[in-house]
This record gives structure tokens, sequence and C-alpha cells, in this order.
């Protein structure tokens, strides 16, 4: 389990370890209290996967085409 802040991880590097944090989970070879955090672990590393995939979308969602169907650039994201 990496001490990284997850606010500061990749998105693949947060599924990653996610990855591993179920494989240990799954192995039931972890004692109950080690099961806990690496739960409380995981379901902040499942968060944070979901909203960088919620932004990225976002992104995707913004992207302006010109009127042969060609990407011309993004448009401004309302984020109130």
């Amino acid at each position: 389990m990496s001490d990284t802040s997850i606010s500061e991880m990749s998105f693949e590097d947060a599924m990653k370890e996610l990855e591993t944090v179920v494989s240990r989970l799954e192995s039931g070879d972890v004692p109950l209290e080690d099961s806990i955090k690496l739960y409380e672990r995981g379901a902040a590393l499942k968060a944070h996967c979901q909203k960088k995939l919620a932004e990225a979308e976002e992104k995707v969602a913004q992207i302006a085409l010109d009127g042969d169907g060609k990407p011309k650039g993004t448009t401004p994201v309302d984020v109130t």
C-alpha cells in the first residue's frame, strides 16, 4: 500500500493501487484491523477514480466541432 496522497495520484496509479487493495482483501490473509484500513483506502481510491473519470467525460463533452465535424477546440465548462 502506497503512502502517496490519493489526491495527488493519477487515474492509472490509483487504479493500480485499488487493484492491489482488492487482491489483498480477497486473499483473506489480512488481519481484521488491516482489512479495515485497506477497505477505507480502497473506498477513497475508488472515489478518486470516479472523480477523475467524471472530469475526463466532462472535458470530452465540451469538445466543440466545426461544420465538418472536426474538433475546433473546447467550450468553457459551466461549473455553477
